[in-house]
């Protein structure tokens, strides 16, 4: 941990926090061949919004490399733009625009979104990195792996070489 993260809170809370995860990790963790099997088949898509669909889908697919595969109608708001993205594997990354309501700016906050991660391949991940430097767009590279970046409505989207199902070294799945 860096000495910055490390200095939010004293040495006693991180232990107190500590000892939390290890009570939390003993009850409703198992191993691979013990965990009980997942009621669902995958994520049907995440859906975020947008201010702008044509600046979206731009800095998707041509930025993030993410093919549009349906545009239509959104079922909630009259006028409203729902449309898809193929990030890979059968998964979908999904948006919609609010016409007539200004949601703000983007902000992290309980129950919203912290970062989307996606997995892309290390010839991919090159790939983004050098559109995102052509077209000026800030970034963070953190530990070999991961870029971090905004979307144009700010939402911090994270491209990782880590394979699906593990995180650095570790299995998730």
């Amino acid at each position: 941990m860096s000495a910055e993260k490390s200095s939010l809170i004293s040495e006693d809370e991180r232990e107190r926090l500590t000892a939390a995860r290890d009570r939390i990790r003993e009850e409703f963790l198992f191993s691979r061949e013990h965990r009980p099997a997942s009621t669902g088949k995958g994520i049907h898509h995440t859906a975020l919004i947008c201010r702008d669909v044509r600046t979206t889908v731009e800095w998707y697919q041509n930025v993030a490399g993410f093919p549009v595969t349906v545009l239509f109608e959104n079922r909630d708001l009259a006028g409203s733009t729902h449309f898809f993205f193929d990030v890979g594997n059968g998964n979908c990354l999904a948006f919609f625009d609010l016409p007539g309501v200004d949601p703000g700016p983007y902000a992290e906050v309980l129950g919203g979104l912290h970062h989307l991660a996606i997995s892309v391949p290390g010839t991919q991940w090159y790939g983004i990195k050098r559109r995102l430097d052509e077209r000026g767009i800030d970034y963070m590279l953190e530990s070999d792996v991961s870029i971090y970046t905004r979307d144009p409505d700010g939402a911090r989207i994270e491209f990782i070489q880590d394979p699906l199902g593990e995180m650095y070294g570790e299995e998730t799945v």
